[in-house]
């Protein structure tokens, strides 16, 4: 096993997820402002040192994903890559510049970064970081996503994934189907499907080493203005079909929450683990995991340990669910 095998297997270790702390400074901004917390750069620090340095937090995660800002930023114990480290956990780094509209496919969106993404990989390598995310997003509606979208940002992953690789990090591949729109629970299938095979034949055509790549895909659920109701089985069946151009070599997969409330992620978390599977499959959740922390917290100092309690309670739900043990009942137990 080579070495970023290894830091592949470690993110989607048995039990463990990663945290997904990786907003960007006007998204944490706005964030902090619905919290009523002012959005200054030592707040989202504060906020972000809250959540890492929640005790024990290494048992149920694994990694966390940092944006620019924050993995240049210092905890008390140090720069945050160090402190992680410390605690147990690899630091990953959010490397991509967000979406933009693409040119000739109206309703579509391709990711940048690519320009100078090979000395910034080296840079943030450097600086701690074991592993990268870069995240494509994909709408369906009336014509989109197009064979055009599909086909720039599979390149773009592929080219990111194959230079991540390069320079001693590994590639978190994140293709984003989004919740958004009226579609059914077999549209957002098929899509995520069309989604996985056009990037993992970029991977292919970009010689990416499958072993130490983690997919961060959506699972398929219906879109939020469809009004269709389907049940956690059906949801877990349709999610884990998407997943069948995937190389067996595939370190593993871990599933973004993409819009869900938290609770709704780890019930469909749980679901995915009952069928068997080639691949580890674990979560990579964001607000899923932090938002219940962000409104205990409310940047005020005396309610760190409670902002704490909020995030640690949110991950043991994850860990049950990853081990079979989630039940809703657990959602009405105090913290």
């Amino acid at each position: 096993m080579t070495d970023l095998a290894a830091v592949a297997a470690a993110l989607v270790a048995p039990g463990r997820g990663v945290l997904a702390a990786d907003e960007s400074i006007p998204t944490m901004s706005a964030r902090l402002i619905r919290a009523r917390v002012a959005p200054t750069e030592e707040n989202r620090r504060a906020y972000r040192e809250m959540l890492v340095t929640a005790p024990a937090l290494a048992e149920g995660i694994s990694g966390v994903i940092l944006g620019d800002e924050t993995l240049r930023q210092r905890v008390v114990a140090g720069p945050f890559p160090e402190a992680l480290a410390a605690l147990g956990m690899l630091a990953g780094v959010r490397v991509d510049a967000g979406v933009r509209p693409l040119p000739g496919a109206p309703g579509d969106t391709v990711t940048e970064g690519l320009d100078g993404l090979s000395p910034r990989l080296r840079e943030y390598a450097r600086l701690g970081a074991a592993f990268a995310n870069w995240r494509a997003v994909f709408t369906i509606g009336p014509g989109t996503p197009s064979p055009a979208a599909l086909r720039a940002n599979a390149q773009a992953l592929g080219r990111y994934a194959a230079a991540c690789q390069e320079a001693g990090l590994v590639p978190v591949v994140q293709p984003e189907v989004l919740m958004t729109g009226a579609h059914s629970l077999s549209q957002c299938e098929t899509v995520t499907s069309l989604v996985l095979l056009e990037v993992v034949t970029a991977l292919l055509d970009s010689g990416v080493e499958f072993d130490a790549v983690v997919l961060k895909p959506n699972m398929a659920l219906p879109g939020l203005d469809s009004g269709q109701r389907v049940t956690q089985a059906q949801a877990a069946e349709a999610t884990l079909a998407t997943l069948n151009s995937m190389p067996a070599a595939l370190a593993g997969v871990a599933f973004l929450s993409g819009g869900q409330s938290p609770e709704q992620a780890t019930g469909n978390l749980a679901a995915l683990q009952r069928p068997p599977c080639l691949w580890p499959l674990t979560f990579s959740f964001g607000r899923a995991l932090a938002d219940p922390a962000l409104a205990a917290w409310r940047g005020e100092p005396a309610a760190v340990r409670a902002g704490q309690r909020a995030l640690l309670r949110r991950v043991a739900l994850n860990v049950a669910a990853l081990a079979g043990r989630y039940t809703p009942e657990l959602e009405l137990q105090r913290a």
